[in-house]
């Protein structure tokens, strides 16, 4: 499990240092509309998973936070039916993993655990949210950068080439809908260690 080991860089402080915008969590729901866009005009259904990646604090009061959004979710499941599974991966970063066919569900719920954070003081520590889509069976995905405040597109062909082309028709059918990140250098790939999915 992990990210591309540029993640740190990308994401991290030197993103944080040169950031275009504040990121804000409300962002977050602009996905409500994308999703739609991404299937009725692009033919690229929702996979039905999302994530939040942030990086933790050897502390307490953050494993508490961290227990208080697990709870959020825990109860949010009664009612929503979205699954929520805490992974930690080789990179030394923690992700919050979402399974749910409802998409708006999943934007929601991302949303809960990234304000709750934010709330108790942890906003610094947040990365990274994915949502993720389907592309003739290979899944890709849109990733809010919390440290720059924007959206950019990541569509892996393969362990370790993406699909520039993919990637730009993206940009240019959902720029105006979502905040896209202008600088391409910011366009990170987040490539898994193992597995499917950036978080495994």
């Amino acid at each position: 499990m992990g990210i591309f080991d540029g993640l740190r860089s990308a994401l991290g402080m030197s993103a944080e240092a040169d950031a275009t915008r504040e990121a804000d969590p409300e962002d977050l729901f602009g996905m409500s509309t994308a999703y739609l866009t991404m299937e009725a005009d692009l033919g690229f259904p929702p996979a039905g998973v999302a994530a939040l990646c942030f990086s933790g604090v050897d502390s307490t009061d953050f494993a508490d936070a961290v227990e208080e959004v697990e709870a959020i979710l825990d109860a949010g499941e009664v009612e929503t039916g979205t699954e929520a599974r805490f992974v930690d991966d080789s990179h030394g970063y923690e992700w919050v993993v979402l399974a749910d066919r409802d998409f708006e569900d999943l934007v929601t719920s991302v949303h809960f655990a990234a304000d709750t954070l934010i709330e108790r003081g942890y906003g610094s520590r947040l990365l990274a949210a994915l949502f993720g889509f389907e592309n003739e069976g290979t899944p890709i995905y849109w990733v809010y950068s919390f440290r720059r405040g924007a959206y950019y597109p990541f569509a892996p062909r393969s362990s370790s080439e993406r699909d520039s082309t993919v990637e730009f028709k993206l940009e240019s059918v959902l720029d105006g809908e979502l905040e896209i990140e202008p600088d391409k250098d910011y366009w990170y790939a987040l490539w898994p260690d193992s597995g499917r999915h950036p978080w495994e």
